[in-house]
């Protein structure tokens, strides 16, 4: 008889990708870069930075400090929270839950004004908002395996990441054109032009949202045959599960640390982009949006064609190469920060050509190693554990730009976070196999 933490067989892959279902799983993230391009990167954060919130370098230290917060409690809550989506049987009741609070949350970034005793509530509305969006990346990212196969997992990781990115440049020049060039007609005064953009992103992803949730089956693996536990035995059985993966597989384990901090370094690197476009680089709002929707068509294309690279090569080369690629464009970007625009338009745009590579690149690298039989629990442990780190990034960037002084410095600790990533990736060895 099997131990309550035993998992029963994965269900096997299907023997071939459903087109449908995959463009509705990667609809999902087409409409979440509502909140990835437009509030955490290119618009709401840059608005809520700017000299109407505060002097400049305290309220870009608040705002990483914020997310920081958010990053703590992610770390703490969401292994469980994903943990018990699954062996509830109701992953898709719960992206969905988590999804809508993301939309709720945003709609409500519309009564931020403009004046410093508004910026604590777009602080919390911003962190609480990464808290759910991350909840519901748990559930997303472990349906990975339900709409690919063992050949088009790493083309299916591509496209949804892609599908991310072109989806921001899309809603990206609704909000330029519409709200900041006025076309619309919203009044300038009081920040109404971001404000309304805020509602119009809300209901961009409530919308795009609802196809994964009625084309996709809901899970029915390994970890719904597992018998429930209580919320802090949840605990419990998490460290087990990473303890027998640390002796039957321990190289497993370590690529899940590794991931962990250098995807939290992406992350920063998309979460900060616009803030520090804004502040150490003197771009105006308008400006951060067309560097946004460059930097999101680089993303874009660079993540979908290397998704078939990926196919044929293997992970490992493309998530180190990209990982590299960051730190020299980072630290480029930090060392000729008094070179004006060009400096970041150029180096910028480079560390864009990176990003998406190596995010999609970590999931199918996973898929690779892992031990026969253990899919659906390792793939949980990737999804949940995934983002236990991802107070790092706005930590390291809000303590560079408080013991500095300077937003600029923020970068440093960005560029860290990657490169401690790196480094922990690198001593991994794994046979990139296809998946049976």
């Amino acid at each position: 008889m099997n131990s309550p933490d035993a998992p029963a067989a994965v269900e096997p892959a299907p023997g071939s990708t459903r087109r449908g279902a995959v463009f509705a799983w990667g609809l999902w993230d087409w409409g979440s870069a509502a909140f990835n391009a437009v509030v955490t990167t290119f618009v709401f954060t840059v608005y809520l930075t700017s000299d109407s919130f505060g002097p400049a370098g305290e309220v870009e230290a608040q705002l990483g400090w914020a997310l920081a917060a958010a990053g703590l409690l992610i770390a703490l809550l969401a292994p469980v929270t994903g943990q018990r989506s699954d062996t509830s049987g109701r992953r898709k009741l719960w992206l969905a839950v988590n999804t809508y609070i993301v939309v709720a949350l945003t709609a409500a970034m519309v009564f931020v004004v403009p004046d410093p005793s508004f910026l604590w509530l777009g602080l919390f509305l911003v962190a609480a908002g990464n808290v759910f969006f991350e909840f519901a990346g748990v559930n997303y990212n472990a349906m990975l395996s339900q709409v690919s196969t063992p050949r088009s997992i790493g083309r299916v990781s591509g496209f949804g990441w892609g599908m991310g990115y072109v989806g921001g440049i899309v809603l990206l020049l609704i909000v330029y054109f519409g709200f900041i060039q006025g076309l619309f007609g919203v009044p300038e005064e009081d920040g109404w032009p971001v404000r309304i953009a805020m509602l119009v992103s809300a209901a961009w992803f409530g919308v795009f949202a609802l196809p994964v949730l009625f084309a996709v089956p809901e899970y029915r693996g390994a970890g719904f045959r597992r018998e429930r536990v209580g919320f802090l035995a949840s605990y419990g059985r998490l460290a087990r599960d990473i303890a027998r993966l640390w002796r039957e597989s321990r190289h497993t384990v370590w690529f899940l640390l590794a991931s962990a901090v250098f995807r939290d370094g992406l992350a920063g690197v998309f979460t900060f982009g616009g803030v520090l476009a804004a502040s150490v680089f003197g771009f105006s709002a308008g400006e951060v949006i067309i560097f946004a929707v460059a930097a999101n068509v680089v993303a874009g294309v660079s993540t979908i064609a290397v998704g078939a690279l990926d196919d044929r090569l293997g992970a490992k080369p493309v998530i180190v190469t990209a990982l590299v690629g960051l730190v020299v464009s980072g630290m480029l970007v930090f060392l000729l920060h008094d070179g004006g625009q060009i400096v970041f338009w150029t180096a910028g745009l480079a560390l864009c050509l990176f990003v998406g590579p190596a995010q999609s690149a970590s999931r199918t690298f996973l898929a690779r190693i892992i031990p026969a039989g253990r899919e659906g629990e390792v793939f949980g442990l990737y999804a949940t554990t995934g983002r236990a780190v991802s107070f790092l990034a706005p930590t390291m960037f809000a303590v560079f730009v408080t013991v500095f002084g300077a937003p600029y410095f923020g970068i440093l600790g960005i560029v860290l976070v990657i490169a401690v990533g790196l480094v922990l990736l690198l001593p991994v060895r794994a046979k990139q196999e296809r998946l049976r």
